[in-house]
């Protein structure tokens, strides 16, 4: 996704939230606390599925609609927080990945999940 297909969904979430009257309660605490709802809500999916079962959950339609909604839930309130406060997501993702590649070198992370703390 480009940062002006970026921009344009947090102008369309602005003018839905403008529209509603809401933005008095798009706050940063408000905005993260509904996050991490949506974000329960696409665990819950997944909650007590064995790891083969969630891998295939896309296969089943209506499973798959509901992942779809959650995820975008999830999507529109990272878009909206970043929007209130101020944070150009293409440039944080863009930093977090070099930071990562430095944190992670790939002789030492490949094919183990340790925090680079515990990189030797």
């Amino acid at each position: 996704m480009t940062d002006q297909g970026v921009t344009k969904l947090q102008l369309q979430l602005q003018a839905f939230a403008s529209e509603r009257d809401w933005e008095q309660f798009h706050t940063p605490k408000n905005l993260i606390m509904a996050l991490m709802g949506e974000v329960g809500e696409l665990a819950e999916i997944f909650q007590w599925l064995t790891a083969d079962q969630a891998a295939e959950v896309m296969g089943d339609a209506v499973k798959a609609d509901h992942v779809r909604e959650e995820l975008a839930d999830v999507f529109g309130y990272i878009l909206r927080l970043a929007d209130v406060l101020g944070v150009d997501l293409e440039k944080a993702l863009l930093a977090k990945i070099t930071s990562n590649d430095a944190k992670y070198p790939i002789e030492k992370s490949r094919g183990n999940a340790k925090k680079y703390t515990e990189l030797k």
